[in-house]
């Protein structure tokens, strides 16, 4: 299929592609590891500079990658190390395409070079000219798609040597001679290279007009189906790109595939930035649920813990919000974990029958026999002594008062006293659970009790990007560039901005995964409050003040795994 005139991209003669090898101590990528980089940076055919050094690995070289590559550690032991290196590198090869034979253990190790010595992989364009051979050569053609091999096929002038500077040059002619061949099936832009390297379906490829339409703007698209059901929905930065990336076999998700095969039609929704964006795919999930992302199957339905209605209130979870309910928590058996923790720190009955109020005389329990349980099924508490634990839940759900967080603790203290270790960790992690279902509703409920919250977000051009919350909905969203007035953007968008009657519960109608979305975006840093309708606070009893023994509870998990 011809692409359109914006399509075309860059011309392969005038891109400039910088052809990398590595040598390496044989190790799987790490910070470490890498005992030569040679790269070529060519363009048009001309070369317009060489790269070329030894690199100590911070370890011996094993004698069969000395007997492969002829680099010994004596050799590398006055070179730079890699985080000296990789600055250089960099630049050197900053706004060109990387080319490699195999480039996925080059890159592999490059970026995992940069990630751990604190450099930002800049993400470039990368030809692999392995992948690029299978697709042009046919076994006929040749006998192998090592490196060697193409090189003597296509009359290399370097010959490898697994050196790092002449194998990269020998992969120059490789490259060169594959990009002539391309060149007959109508392969002339960098644009289409990259196209064309997945292995992509004709009726694929031929489907990429869809995206012509949409905008190169920030949103969110809809695949439909022949009878424009939504099969998919998904966000994107830059819509047409992406939406063109499903055309191209990036992609390579059979179901994925399966779904493109499908799809009649892309519709795509313009956002204002990836703020709304991400609020519109929740909310398009929720009404459509596509058959063909994942979310559809595993819907991220919140559950709560809530207090039954009876003269001697239990704890149950339940997916149906109400006023009272602690929560949310992403699956039911977090909530139960939950639930158990408070009604032992509180003494709440965990049995299911319904007590009457007066004259109940049921057989006792062990949990009364071990002095965890008042006995009201038996008639040995009354509904005003029994009263005091349901108190504790209710204001601990309401932020009022945490002793019973106090008291879950000093059990937990207690058993790793008596050694009793495993049990002491046990409850730990229960109160861990419950701590975050703790401070994730009082978070929650703050930002969902403020009838009007204007925030803004820095563009990264000198730009505002802004947001109105209303009781944890976004109801508008809008954005300020540079040299734009933001106090009019934000009175426009206050105007125009949908209108929220608040809900039953904690969260006042809004649903449990958007509050999340916008309070992460509001906690960001650099994110300022315009302007509130009513202060932000949480509660004072809340969990905040248990961050630090909430971490020392993650260090010790974490040790108690590796052990």
């Amino acid at each position: 299929m011809q692409l359109t005139f914006d399509e075309l991209g860059t011309p392969l003669r005038d891109t400039t592609f910088v052809v990398v090898d590595l040598e390496t101590t044989g190790a799987p990528p790490g910070p470490e590891g890498i005992t030569e980089i040679g790269a070529v940076k060519v363009r048009g055919g001309e070369v317009l500079g060489e790269f070329a050094t030894l690199v100590d690995p911070r370890a011996p070289i094993p004698p069969q990658i000395v007997a492969l590559t002829g680099i010994t550690t004596a050799m590398v032991q006055a070179a730079p190390r890699i985080e000296r290196v990789l600055p250089a590198f960099l630049e050197f090869a900053s706004g060109s395409v990387l080319v490699a034979h195999n480039s996925g253990f080059d890159v592999g190790f490059l970026k995992a070079a940069c990630q751990g010595h604190g450099y930002a992989w800049p993400r470039p364009p990368v030809v692999c000219t392995l992948k690029l051979a299978r697709r042009v050569l046919s076994p006929q053609d040749t006998r192998s798609y090592r490196l060697a091999a193409l090189a003597t096929l296509v009359g290399a002038r370097t010959k490898p040597t697994h050196r790092a500077l002449d194998d990269a040059r020998a992969t120059v002619d490789v490259l060169h001679a594959l990009l002539e061949r391309v060149g007959s099936v109508g392969v002339h832009s960098l644009e289409e290279l990259l196209d064309y390297l997945p292995d992509v379906t004709p009726a694929q490829r031929r489907k990429r007009g869809m995206a012509a339409h949409l905008p190169e703007r920030p949103g969110v698209y809809l695949f439909r189906g022949p009878s424009d059901e939504v099969l998919y929905v998904g966000t994107a930065g830059n819509l047409r790109r992406r939406v063109r990336q499903y055309f191209t076999g990036s992609d390579s998700r059979g179901r994925i595939r399966e779904m493109v095969g499908l799809a009649e039609r892309v519709e795509g929704i313009e956002c204002s930035h990836a703020l709304e964006a991400q609020v519109r795919e929740l909310r398009l999930l929720g009404a459509h649920r596509p058959a063909y992302n994942r979310r559809s199957k595993n819907p991220r339905n919140a559950w709560w813990v809530v207090l039954t209605d009876e003269a001697f209130p239990r704890l149950s979870v339940v997916r149906q919000v109400r006023d009272g309910a602690l929560g949310p928590f992403s699956s039911q058996a977090r909530a139960k974990v939950a639930a158990d923790a408070l009604a032992s720190a509180t003494r709440l009955r965990t049995c299911t029958q319904r007590i009457p109020a007066t004259g109940a005389s049921a057989k006792p329990c062990v949990l009364a026999e071990l002095g965890r349980c008042g006995a009201p099924c038996a008639g040995r508490q009354s509904v005003a002594e029994y009263a005091p634990s349901v108190r504790l839940v209710t204001d601990l759900v309401e932020g009022t008062d945490n002793t019973a967080l106090h008291a879950a603790r000093e059990h937990v203290d207690a058993l790793a006293e008596a050694e009793h270790f495993e049990q002491a960790a046990r409850r730990r992690d229960e109160l861990v659970t419950l701590l975050r279902g703790v401070e994730r509703r009082h978070r929650l409920a703050a930002l969902a009790a403020i009838p009007e919250l204007v925030g803004a977000a820095p563009d990264g051009s000198g730009g505002w990007e802004f947001a109105v919350l209303r009781h944890g909905r976004l109801a508008s969203a809008g954005v300020a560039r540079r040299g734009v007035p933001p106090m009019p953007v934000v009175e426009a968008l206050v105007a125009s901005a949908e209108t929220v009657l608040p809900g039953p519960g904690p969260l006042r109608g809004a649903a449990a995964e958007e509050a999340g979305v916008l309070l992460r975006w509001l906690t960001r840093p650099g994110v300022r409050l315009v302007r509130t309708a009513t202060p932000w606070a949480e509660p004072a009893h809340g969990a905040g003040g248990w961050r630090p023994w909430l971490d020392r509870a993650a260090t010790a998990n974490a040790l108690e795994h590796v052990g």
